[in-house]
């Protein structure tokens, strides 16, 4: 993805060795001191550099992209915890006196935007509104700044201090996982052998 990589080695059959590797450490932004044009220093959110300082924020952030694959994959085979809450994610939730709709799985808009956010690349570094954007390039901005609201107050994801970014949280990927692997082996299959007659 990019730069950067995640591998998965099966060591001897009986375990399952996740590496996230990169060639390029400006794939990684995080907060430290940067210096201006004009000779001064303040610090925010800027691209990670290839120095010695850099090794134990970049060992941090690998291990933490290792841990949210970890967190993904381990929903495949045991799908109960996502079945527990995906019926939940279907219901409206209130904020200041407004109501947000729940997501629909079999609702086109909303399957297309769970499948771009369980990409690969979204586990290692996060997620903005302009790289939704790229993925679903006929949605505004705008559109996709609700629909992350939406998402953020069902507990789907959750934002980095002081940026931008995003991550899916823990809970919610195995819903995602489950409402996709749902859909795509049984419900459209199901459907798709059934005989309709008009009368």
């Amino acid at each position: 993805m990019g730069a950067v990589s995640i591998k998965m080695y099966d060591k001897f059959g009986i375990v399952l060795r996740i590496e996230t590797t990169t060639n390029d450490v400006s794939q990684f932004r995080h907060y430290r001191e940067v210096q201006r044009h004009d000779g001064g220093k303040e610090s925010k959110v800027a691209p990670m550099k290839k120095n010695i300082y850099s090794i134990y924020i970049l060992a941090q952030l690998l291990k933490d992209s290792n841990r949210r694959y970890l967190e993904f994959i381990s929903a495949f085979d045991d799908p109960s915890d996502g079945m527990k809450k995906l019926f939940k994610i279907s219901d409206p939730v209130k904020k200041d006196d407004r109501s947000y709709k729940g997501f629909n799985f079999f609702s086109q808009a909303d399957q297309k935007f769970f499948e771009v956010l369980a990409r690969g690349e979204f586990n290692i570094n996060g997620f903005q509104n302009k790289m939704i954007r790229k993925s679903i390039p006929a949605l505004s901005s705008s559109s996709i700044t609700r629909i992350l609201k939406r998402l953020l107050l069902h507990g789907f994801i959750k934002r980095v201090a002081r940026s931008r970014k995003c991550y899916l949280t823990k809970l919610r990927k195995a819903v995602i996982t489950t409402g996709l692997k749902t859909r795509a082996l049984f419900i459209i299959p199901s459907l798709a052998g059934l005989e309709f007659t008009v009368a």
